[in-house]
């Protein structure tokens, strides 16, 4: 017996959401729920996909098909329609390195091209995520693992209107308080050490933090993402939004 990961409620409210489905224009999937199932399995137990269990159909099929899903979006799609209203009267930031196993090295363009690079701990990727105050992931952006977090910045606060940015001091930096300033936000960042005059920061608020340190705890979880086997920024986006669908709608 295969341990499932969707309840019927929670693949109630996802199920709308895919492609393929009755109505759908084109072929109608074969069993939506028993293929994002199989793919889920993979993601939680970190399994190649050769060893995905018979009782999801052939690995080929299932891997066939979720890289049509990545290469389309569509597993941002899903992700962004549970994720509902965003609480941003805060929002914090933050980013984690992912150690690259060997096996998710040798797509075509070299790993540079792949959000792959090397650091402290070997071939890495970093993972610079946005969540709300409630701990909901915003949005998320993949780097090589030794770019630095604050490249991420601009990016994933592009269009959102917060009442306030908590981040560590590795946020720290003269365009982005000044960014903040003009949007009306607070910045609740400390200061780094080199500055030669201490900026005050809301040391209460501050302790919220560890919201983002959570949604982390709880992506890494699943073992495809606390440990990258995919080839492709591509196919380990689609892996990480998958996640964080789950998570949007426990």
């Amino acid at each position: 017996m295969i341990r499932m990961v969707l309840t019927d409620a929670q693949w109630e409210r996802l199920a709308p959401l895919v492609p393929g489905k009755e109505g759908d224009p084109g072929r109608s999937g074969e069993d939506n729920r028993l293929f994002v199932e199989a793919v889920l399995w993979l993601v939680r137990a970190g399994a190649p996909w050769r060893d995905l269990p018979p009782e999801f159909g052939k690995w080929s099929s299932v891997w066939k098909r979720f890289r049509r899903w990545a290469e389309k979006g569509v597993f941002e799609r899903i992700f962004v329609e549970p994720s509902g209203d965003l609480d941003f009267e805060y929002a914090l930031i933050d980013g984690t390195i992912v150690k690259v196993h060997r096996h998710g090295t040798g797509a075509k363009g070299g790993p540079q091209n792949q959000a792959i690079g090397k650091s402290r701990g070997g071939l890495t990727t970093k993972i610079v995520a946005l969540v709300d105050a409630l701990g909901n992931l915003a949005r998320f952006i993949l780097l090589p693992g030794q770019r630095h977090d604050s490249i991420g910045v601009k990016p994933l606060l592009d269009g959102v209107a917060l009442g306030a940015l908590l981040g560590d001091k590795a946020f720290d930096s003269d365009w982005l308080r000044l960014e903040l300033d003009q949007r009306g936000a607070l910045a609740v960042i400390p200061p780094m050490a080199s500055r030669a005059k201490n900026i005050p920061y809301d040391e209460e608020m501050y302790k919220w933090r560890h919201l983002v340190e959570n949604f982390f705890q709880k992506i890494k979880e699943f073992r495809r993402v606390a440990t990258r086997y995919d080839k492709t920024d591509t196919s380990y986006r689609a892996t990480v939004h998958l996640v964080a669908t789950v998570l949007a709608v426990r």
